[in-house]
């Protein structure tokens, strides 16, 4: 069948003076008729070219093109547009992605055309926008005139990315390679990220993530997960191994089930062959995957997104830095919103805890004056560094600060604590910030795996301060008594933040915390005091009595031994009362020793950690 194709562009005739068009996003940036349009633009001026994120060489926005273009960009993808939007060349518009459709629809930035790249046509005319769906499809809809270049090189993708040659009212033939990402290989920094990241996606949930490092970090510390859905406005080529080896495969997806969702992808070419004529893969426009009222029809979604900074109240920054606007709002609140409503979701941000090779953090007292806000303290659950997971939903401004100094960088975090004390109330007693201790593994956290569930074995912090008093308050009296060997009656706040404030680099204090969402709960806690001459530690820990006898204390301690061990420790001690036949029992299990003690109905018991 034998399909006509229209004219060659008249630019004169299809675009005037003043006109507005649309400039397809992404990698689906028609550069060949942009050229096309220079060489012909005889006698136009003032013509504004609005625009997403485009993989391009940019050349509208060049200085020497300033009489033909004005341009007004919804993202900052390019250091070439950002400096001309920095130099007034250029204009800004922030926007969701998600209604960024509305600006179009509503005409408050009406089109008078939209010049877009696709694919040859099939038998019956249809031509695909390919890998760049997002928001050119909603142009191509409210646009006067639709232009298109026709690219044999443009993939054929599936799901709502058709539009038929008879919608075009003129086009041209020329071929364009789609631009290649470079591979991003995540650092020592990064990858600790994506293994913090990776622990927070449980099996069964949908994913979105964005470009670049930290991405491909946290997909790279997925290949053991099982049932992975994915809807994200962008996929990259860190899907296709995990769909390969059936990580993701869709199947527990609530919304759109068995496919893989995106509105547009970019990467290698071996991404752009993936998704050709793949119909495990569809595409759909911005204003339909961006939705959070759809995002939030999956179950479990968990929105993996960066930023620039964060303050110590959760306020996130990421389309800009100071006065100069760096990107966009994109989809990260879209995202953010739209997992906070899914049920079982997880809205995560996640970001290096400094910059500018380490001499400035990212986790800020206040904001940088001029930056803005994109995503509000009430968004976000969730902030990952390198050096933890912060959890802020339900938290107090005091608890929040506490987490987020948990996960800044070391060499700030004492000056952090006092930057927030000058604008936000912190008790006198909280004094000490969080530490990083190293020694307990490589990311600071083990997953144990106890009667078929999953706990988090970590150092306890500054920031648990309320749990522990809740941990305090579920015990039996008969629990306080074998433990204290009295019965306390109360754990006031003060005294909680002192037990909880812990010199971590010399003593040494760990929790085994259950997980259920933003809610952490203790389930058992170890610790022990260096004695002062370095050589032994007195050691003591108690459960919860929901989970006696599943083997939490002896984790525990074992962890604890090794620790000691590892700091050149030589003899771990422990008092237990000589009715505390349960405890005596673990420790005894551990190969301590009994020792002759002077003080009745108290057994004194010994490890030496030289023999182990």
């Amino acid at each position: 069948m034998y399909i006509a194709l229209p004219n060659q562009p008249d630019w004169p005739a299809l675009i005037k003076s003043g006109s507005r068009v649309f400039l397809g996003s992404n990698a689906g940036v028609p550069n060949g008729l942009i050229d096309d349009l220079i060489k012909d633009s005889h006698g136009l001026h003032d013509i504004e070219i609005v625009h997403t994120l485009t993989l391009s060489d940019s050349r509208w926005v060049e200085p020497e093109y300033s009489e033909l273009f004005k341009v007004n960009t919804l993202f900052i993808g390019s250091d070439k547009i950002r400096r001309a939007v920095a130099e007034g060349r250029a204009d800004y518009t922030p926007c969701f992605l998600s209604e960024v459709h509305s600006l179009f629809e509503q005409d408050i930035l009406p089109l008078d055309a939209a010049l877009i790249m696709i694919s040859p046509p099939d038998q019956y005319g249809y031509c695909s926008l390919g890998v760049a769906v997002d928001v050119t499809l909603s142009a191509v809809r409210k646009a006067k005139r639709v232009i298109a270049q026709i690219n044999p090189l443009m993939p054929r993708t599936s799901g709502h990315s058709f539009i038929h040659v008879s919608e075009l009212d003129a086009c041209i033939e020329r071929q364009q390679a789609l631009p290649v990402l470079p591979d991003y290989e995540p650092d020592k920094k990064t990858e600790r990220i994506g293994q913090y990241v990776s622990m927070l996606v449980e099996d069964g949930a949908t994913i979105q993530l964005g470009v670049g490092k930290i991405p491909n970090a946290v997909l790279r510390y997925l290949h053991n997960h099982k049932d992975l859905g994915v809807h994200s406005e962008l996929i990259t080529d860190g899907v296709i191994d995990l769909i390969a080896k059936g990580v993701i495969n869709n199947r527990n997806k609530t919304f759109h089930p068995g496919k893989t969702v995106t509105s547009f992808c970019l990467g290698s070419q071996r991404l752009y062959d993936f998704v050709h004529n793949n119909p495990h893969v569809e595409f759909y426009p911005s204003s339909y995957v961006n939705s959070p009222v759809n995002i939030a029809r999956n179950h479990n979604m968990v929105a993996i997104n960066s930023a620039l900074e964060v303050d110590l109240t959760g306020q996130v920054v990421a389309d800009s830095i100071g006065y100069q606007f760096y990107s966009g709002i994109g989809g990260q609140v879209d995202f953010i919103r739209g997992a906070a409503l899914s049920p079982g979701g997880k809205p995560i941000i996640a970001l290096p805890s400094t910059a500018k090779q380490g001499t400035i953090s990212r986790i800020v007292p206040t904001i940088t004056p001029g930056s803005g806000v994109v995503t509000s303290r009430g968004h976000v659950h969730y902030v990952v560094t390198e050096f933890g997971v912060a959890s802020l939903k339900g938290r107090s401004i005091r608890e929040r600060a506490l987490e987020l100094i948990r996960v800044a960088h070391p060499k700030f975090r004492a000056e952090l604590l006092e930057k927030v004390r000058e604008h936000y109330w912190v008790p006198h007693y909280q004094k000490d910030y969080p530490r990083e201790v190293p020694e307990l593994s490589p990311i600071n956290v083990k997953t144990l795996r106890v009667e078929g569930q999953n706990y988090d074995l970590r150092p306890l912090n500054p920031a648990d301060e309320r749990r522990l008093q809740e941990f305090f308050y579920s015990h039996t009296k008969e629990t306080l008594y074998l433990r204290y060997n009295h019965i306390p009656t109360q754990m006031t706040r003060e005294k909680s933040c002192g037990l909880v404030s812990v010199d971590q680099s010399r003593d040494l204090a760990l929790c085994i915390v259950k997980q259920y969402g933003s809610v952490s709960e203790i389930q058992a806690v170890g610790r022990y005091y260096l004695s002062n001459d370095g050589q032994s530690c007195e050691v003591a820990f108690v459960t919860r009595e929901s989970n006696r006898g599943k083997g939490m204390a002896k984790q525990l301690l074992s962890e604890m031994a090794n620790i000691a061990k590892q700091r050149g420790v030589k003899m771990m001690q422990a008092y237990v009362r000589a009715d505390n036949k349960t405890m005596l029992r673990i420790f005894e299990n551990a190969s301590f020793v009994r020792e002759p003690t002077e003080e009745p109905g108290e057994v004194m018991l010994r490890l030496s950690l030289e023999s182990q």
